[in-house]
């Protein structure tokens, strides 16, 4: 029995004998378990300065309750165990007992007012409970955690994270050594050269050596040695570890599959054939001779292990390479459901221009930013990498449909590449910075404050900024004015140590204020984002971990933090990663979406298919307006599991409510499920439309953001692809959005005493549609998610209306307000802190690959000139 189970039984029994009280009373009864009397001492602390109950199960309750809040339904039983019974008898509801010594550990119980918003505990709920089934993690066929280990015990100088190139210099090293120090061992212990007198190393020793080998040359991309490896190991199995069959009978498919997608080119020119479904099911790859060795070797696993949906799904996979999906692939292992698009609906169908836009960057994973970086009216692209040996690359938007590679000339071709990257302009100067952020998944590296010089070039400045001397673990940092001073300061996050708050002084140069600020918790932070979730007038911060609770960091106005995220109601994501606050359902407040990390194709398989799952699902908090957030993800129908790496959200369909596309990863290799994009339908629910929209790239995705390119009013998603290792790099993808009916329009906000790019400054469009209805729309200042950089220029669908009533802003620092009314439809304009006027800004229109922009109807014309005279 697993150590899971031990230490499950005893708090079932408690469970059940609650249970059956909460049957025999007809009474929402709740409770918190603890293993010591101090935990249930600090529950009871808790529970005493006003924290709910609930978000307190949460936290720190290790029944199997706590995932609903310590609430154990209505549905009961006869008896109760005297010591639960005596106590919950006595209580009324909203009060709660103290601990109750238990064999099991210690209880606290409560009587709800009212049942929590959650479903009943029924018998397939309960049945479901003492499971120990373990998660099925998808195959680790890369290399990586072994480079990362060679890596790490690879001899170091003092001091070396601290250059930005020595790690890629190490990395070549470490690597090699390790090669060859393998090659020489497995070498002696099959009968080579001898190294000594010791007895000749087992079978299985052997064979373990031969799939470490097999991992370090998957790594750097020698799959042909790689898939050698892999069979020498398979080979042992078979003679004396047949234990160990299926594991490398999925390996090696896995390892051949890649390299037919690397030998087909999918990876630099991907067209539609690694688009699920494949829009053509009789394309495949021209060399196919990979792809039938790796339907023989998932055929072979399958025949032991029929049901496993991780290996079904890559045999389908395989045969969608082989032009046989999904009518070859046999009746038995056919998948079929993640084609179906159950929502019948679409937005139309988009299409990856990258290539005919000159956008030709083929790198691992990393972020992305899309702004106008020179101030022409026109969105340049900078995307980063996970590779250590990599740099920045900046594509200039040359105002035809195309770009240019400029990265030479702005100085970011001599930047060492980062996981991330964000914008703001922290200096004011009104022209926009770039921050550039290291050593997510890898080992602490300083991050790179770039200075746009407002000429084209870059120039670092992070020492003198006052941000050098330190190194992170990071991927995700957010820029925001904590005090209202008019300078943006900034919040780092960390895997491997403590988050850094740096105060900007105004003159150039930062202040750490970590310790002071509260905010110095360790923990594998994943996401930072900031938003005013109170409407208080002050940014807060929201951290996602991975591991552990989630942090919300309240404002307190005086450049320190308070963690409410157990009163809120929303440090309970399992393994946080992405998130952002938005307003999905345009009712003024920020609701907060949080990404789950499964490293489980299957996982992802039952969620087509509609099985339940081992592993908590994404996350929706819709803002209660009093302090607290409310989980409505199943509500919203987001109750999902996607494995998403990258994730950012803008309005595909310009109906004024925010959409959001999920890019799905892990480092296996064998980590390959469809991009996900799911249309909001008036914050009301979201359906996916990844079919119909045709964005289902089953590649590695990350770095994601939403821009109009093409400067036609509709919002392309800009993806930077790729995996985490040298031999998963990939082409970028831009998705062109189709067009719509539905009216839109763009506004560039400016602070004049709020920070110059008005980040947290909001905007409130009010609209008319032809009934004469009024409806309204509510933006913030940001850049969107926590990887992947949107434009701060803030693109609002307006449904179909059919003229703008007003425009409202409200700027932070300087607390005023704007209005303007009769400002036309679908155009461009600029709003200036104090100004009494807006300014319309021209954009030429164009059309990526083609010479003039798409036409509009002269009904079209006529409804949306507007009055556009500037007039508040």
């Amino acid at each position: 029995m697993s150590s899971m189970r031990l230490v499950l039984l005893p708090v079932l029994s408690l469970f059940a004998a609650v249970l059956l009280f909460a049957q025999q009373d007809n009474r929402p009864v709740g409770v918190i378990v603890t293993r010591t009397v101090e935990q249930s001492n600090a529950v009871l602390l808790q529970l005493k300065q006003g924290m709910n109950f609930s978000v307190v199960a949460r936290e720190h309750s290790i029944d199997p309750s706590a995932q609903d809040g310590g609430y154990l339904g209505l549905s009961g039983a006869e008896h109760l165990d005297a010591h639960l019974r005596d106590a919950a008898e006595r209580l009324q509801p909203g009060q709660y007992s103290n601990a109750i010594s238990l064999p099991s550990g210690f209880a606290v119980v409560t009587i709800f007012k009212r049942a929590p918003e959650t479903h009943d505990l029924d018998s397939q709920k309960i049945a479901s409970i003492p499971s120990d089934k373990p998660v099925r993690q998808s195959i680790n066929v890369a290399g990586m955690s072994e480079e990362d280990s060679v890596f790490e015990e690879y001899s170091k100088r003092d001091g070396w994270n601290l250059d930005l190139h020595e790690p890629c210099t190490i990395r070549k090293e470490s690597h090699q050594a390790a090669i060859t120090r393998m090659q020489t061992l497995l070498a002696a212990a099959e009968g080579g050269p001898s190294l000594g007198n010791g007895p000749k190393p087992a079978p299985i020793e052997i064979m373990r050596s031969h799939v470490a080998l097999a991992q370090l040359f998957a790594f750097v991309g020698d799959l042909d040695s790689s898939i050698r490896e892999w069979s020498s190991a398979y080979h042992i199995a078979q003679a004396s570890v047949p234990g160990a069959i299926p594991y490398m009978q999925e390996a090696l498919g896995v390892s051949y599959l890649h390299r037919a997608g690397i030998e087909n080119g999918v990876m630099r020119d991907s067209g539609t054939i690694d688009i699920f479904p494949p829009v053509d099911p009789t394309a495949h790859y021209n060399n196919t001779e990979d792809s039938q060795k790796a339907v023989q070797y998932f055929l072979s696993f399958l025949d032991q292990a029929p049901a496993d949906l991780q290996v079904r799904w890559l045999l389908n996979l395989a045969y969608m390479t082989l032009g046989e999906y999904p009518d070859g692939v046999p009746a038995k292992y056919r998948i079929t459901e993640p084609a179906k698009e159950t929502s019948g609906e679409s937005v139309g169908r988009f299409v990856d221009v990258a290539h005919e836009a000159g956008l030709d960057s083929f790198q691992l994973s990393g972020g992305v930013i899309v702004e106008d970086f020179e101030n022409r009216g026109l969105f340049d692209v900078v995307t980063s990498s996970y590779d250590v040996c990599g740099h920045l690359l900046y594509f200039h938007n040359n105002g035809d449909g195309t770009f240019s590679d400029r990265s030479e000339a702005t100085g970011l071709a001599k930047i060492a590449a980062g996981a991330n990257v964000i914008q703001a302009d922290y200096n004011n100067d009104g022209c926009m910075d770039i921050l550039v952020l290291r050593g997510g998944w890898q080992v602490p590296m300083p991050l790179s404050l770039l200075r746009n010089n407002c000429n084209g070039t870059f120039t670092d400045v992070t020492r003198e900024a006052g941000l050098g001397g330190h190194v992170f673990a990071t991927q995700t940092a957010a820029w925001a004015d904590i005090d209202n001073d008019g300078w943006l300061d900034l919040f780092v996050a960390d895997e491997q140590g403590p988050s850094q708050m740096y105060h900007n002084r105004g003159d150039g140069t930062f202040e750490n204020i970590s310790l002071g600020a509260g905010i110095d918790r360790t923990q594998f932070s994943k996401g930072v984002v900031a938003a005013d979730y109170d409407n208080d007038g002050y940014p807060d911060f929201f951290v996602s971990n991975i591991r552990g609770n989630n942090f919300l960091y309240h404002n307190n106005h005086d450049w320190t933090f308070t963690d409410v995220a157990a009163h809120a109601g929303v440090q309970s994501a399992w393994q946080s990663f992405g998130t952002w606050f938005f307003d999905y359902d345009n009712d003024g407040w920020p609701d907060l979406f949080v990404a789950s990390d499964s490293a489980s194709v299957e996982e992802t398989m039952r969620t087509y298919l509609g099985l339940p799952h081992s592993v908590g699902t994404m996350k929706l908090f819709k803002n209660m307006r009093n302090g607290t957030f409310s989980d409505v993800t199943e509500a919203v129908g987001l109750n999902k599991v996607f494995m998403p790496m990258g994730a950012n959200y803008g309005d595909v369909d310009n109906d004024g409510f925010f959409d959001f596309y999920l890019g799905t990863g892990n480092p296996s290799y064998g980590t390959l499920a469809p991009n996900v994009l799911l249309r909001n339908k008036g914050g009301k629910s979201f359906v996916d439309i990844t079919v119909s929209s045709g964005t289902g790239e089953l590649h590695k995705s990350h770095g994601i953001a939403f821009a109009d390119l093409e400067n036609n009013g509709n919002e392309d998603i800009v993806v930077q692809m790729g995996g985490a290792v040298p031999s998963d790099a990939h082409a970028l993808r831009v998705f062109r959005n189709p067009g719509h009916d539905n009216a839109w329009i763009a506004i560039k906000l400016t602070g004049v005493k709020t920070n110059r790019a008005a980040i947290g400054a909001r905007i409130t469009v009010t609209t008319q549609d032809r009934n004469g209805e009024t409806h309204s729309f509510y933006r913030t200042v940001d850049s969107r998610g926590s990887w992947g950089a949107s434009p701060l220029e803030q693109h609002i669908g307006l449904g179909p209306a059919s003229r703008i009533a007003k425009i409202e802003t409200w700027w932070p620092t300087s607390d005023t307000r704007q209005e303007f009314k009769n400002v036309g439809l679908d155009q461009y304009v600029e709003i200036k802190e104090f100004a009494k006027d807006y300014t319309m800004r021209e954009k030429k229109a164009y059309r990526i690959g083609a010479p003039q922009p798409p036409p509009m109807s002269t009904a079209q014309a006529n409804i949306r000139s507007g009055a556009g005279e500037g007039k508040p």
